[in-house]
């Protein structure tokens, strides 16, 4: 899967929030200043090129829609990061945000919990 460029992800985040949309109803959920109309319509006809977004034809009006799922994106995206930045290991991810500082204890403890529910679900004994 191609990752998306910021802008792309902009409009999918709109678009898998919302479920669907014309152009001038994605342009509302810009902040100041919002993009141009065109340039939404561009980046809506770029996802669509790339098989992230699909349509339904009004007339000459297209409502877009979300040809693929975020947690499709999210799984794909996530699998990619493993693979590249920490050699398909979670313990080197969970290390890389335990270390790091960007997760607190609460987090943690929370982290645990579910992987000890986990084993408990897969029947896992030490």
């Amino acid at each position: 899967m191609i990752p998306l460029t910021k802008a792309e992800e902009q409009v999918m985040q709109i678009l898998w929030k919302e479920k669907k949309g014309f152009v001038k109803d994605l342009l509302e959920h810009f902040q100041e200043p919002k993009p141009a109309y065109n340039t939404v319509s561009t980046i809506v006809r770029i996802l669509e090129k790339k098989g992230f977004v699909a349509h339904r034809s009004f007339g000459k009006s297209h409502q877009y829609y979300p040809a693929i799922s975020l947690d499709q994106y999210r799984s794909e995206r996530f699998s990619s990061l493993m693979k590249n930045y920490f050699n398909n290991s979670m313990k080197q991810v969970l290390s890389h945000f335990g270390n790091s500082g960007s997760m607190d204890l609460e987090e943690a403890d929370e982290i645990i919990r579910m992987m000890e529910e986990l084993k408990e679900k897969s029947g896992y004994n030490e």
